[in-house]
């Protein structure tokens, strides 16, 4: 499949939405422990949604839902657990090993476990979770791919010796042979329905 004639401007991630179980702790924690400002919240009867910066333009966002109980549970980074299907972790971006240093010392400093730095070859890192059990990684690019023409040849950046054929394809012509279509889900907001719930989300 050819590339777009108008192809897609990303300029980062918008915003990555998770879940609480309780707003309060969550401030405390990515406001100030990570030092990521509380930037925006929305308040519906239904829920509380506050977002919190971890760069120009990017935040990661909660969810804290009224009145509902929920099923929570925690796991490590890279780890798998049948209960965790869609995510992982979520990783944010420093600039270079010395902040990287210093966010580890950050979180100890307020009693935070982590990681030692963790070196990855092209990415170094470290690992801890917020209150809500969500793991976290903390990354610098030693070698960052971003910003400039793939080269999907080169082992340092792509080490799978046997890559999915979307990769294969990529390596041998510069581009995906084809796509994948996908549908909406609409069950969960049907089931809720008949429970009586109403969510104003746009369709």
């Amino acid at each position: 499949m050819a590339a777009s004639a108008d192809p897609a401007h990303w300029r980062g991630l918008h915003h990555l939405a998770l879940v609480t179980a309780d707003m309060d702790a969550t401030v405390r924690f990515w406001h100030g422990v990570l030092d990521a400002r509380l930037v925006a919240t929305i308040a519906v009867p239904a829920f509380r949604h506050y977002f919190f910066e971890v760069g120009p333009g990017c935040s990661v966002a909660f969810f804290e839902y009224a009145g509902q109980e929920l099923d929570s549970f925690a796991k490590p980074a890279g780890v798998p657990y049948s209960r965790a299907a869609q995510f992982d972790h979520l990783a944010l971006q420093l600039p270079d090993e010395d902040a990287l240093n210093r966010m580890r010392d950050r979180l100890k400093a307020h009693g935070c476990e982590v990681t030692d730095v963790i070196d990855h070859g092209f990415l170094r890192s470290i690992y801890f979770s917020d209150p809500n059990g969500i793991a976290l990684e903390a990354s610098w690019w030693a070698i960052d791919p971003t910003g400039r023409a793939a080269d999907h040849a080169d082992e340092r950046l792509f080490g799978d010796p046997d890559p999915v054929p979307a990769v294969r394809e990529l390596r041998e012509s510069g581009q995906v042979a084809h796509t994948v279509s996908t549908r909406l889900v609409d069950g969960i907001i049907e089931d809720l329905r008949r429970e009586g719930i109403t969510l104003d989300y746009p369709r």
